[in-house]
């Protein structure tokens, strides 16, 4: 390991604003944020510039990065320091271990920006917008709360639609080019270093923002494996 990430890790564990595997959270973020404002997480955040930029536009709200990657976290972490950001914190973990660190309803919103699409078929269930994850996300966001998705990802902007379809799940927003609109909203705007490196060479930004039920979601991977192989049919046609 280089000495530039050694050196960040050991900061890491200095930073007031990032905990790292943290144990008995649930019910317990008012402490580390010192207030009762909504919670919103920016899950595989990476540099975290989505949380930063929120926590910017809305002081009045919390938000939280949360990745595994100790060295991407810190780059977040230190912006928000510098900038006195203390509505802006980040937690280190597995994503999949999420519902494990708050207590049911204790999320408000949750922002999944420019995830890995994990394009291949058999990658289907790691995609942050699969059945699997979105019961994971029942567990601790409020009813009424919102997931949003952005991606230059064409497949899983589509695949996060059949998902959404599948289940008839509540949609706000549907934005296929994000840029392309008159009016881009200053939190479409935000930009992350994923975004920058337009690695999909798509040329455009997906954008949805939909609902969860209060009940767990069905078993319909059946369904959607279907179609996931009619996709892969496509493809290879």
């Amino acid at each position: 390991m280089g000495q530039k990430k050694l050196k960040r890790f050991a900061e890491l564990a200095t930073f007031p604003n990032v905990l790292q595997y943290p144990k008995d959270m649930p019910g317990k973020w008012k402490e580390f944020f010192k207030n009762e404002n909504p919670i919103t997480l920016e899950l595989a955040c990476g540099k975290g510039e989505y949380a930063v930029g929120l926590g910017r536009l809305f002081p009045d709200r919390n938000f939280l990065g949360v990745d595994l990657k100790g060295n991407r976290i810190w780059v977040g972490a230190k912006k928000a320091l510098t900038e006195n950001l203390t509505n802006v914190g980040f937690l280190r973990t597995q994503i999949e271990q999420i519902a494990t660190y708050f207590a049911p309803r204790e999320v408000q919103e949750i922002w999944l920006t420019f995830p890995d699409p994990q394009l291949r078929t058999s990658r289907a269930k790691k995609r942050l917008t699969h059945p699997k994850f979105l019961r994971l996300y029942q567990q601790i966001l409020n009813p009424g709360g919102y997931i949003h998705l952005k991606t230059d990802s064409p497949s899983l902007y589509r695949f996060t639609k059949w998902v959404i379809g599948l289940y008839d799940l509540p949609l706000y927003e549907d934005i296929d080019n994000v840029y392309a609109q008159e009016n881009v909203s200053e939190v479409l705007k935000i930009k992350t270093h994923y975004e920058g490196l337009d690695i999909a060479a798509s040329n455009r930004v997906h954008y949805l923002k939909f609902g969860l039920p209060e009940e767990i979601l069905p078993d319909k991977e059946d369904q959607l494996k279907i179609l996931l192989r009619e996709e892969e049919l496509d493809r290879r046609s």
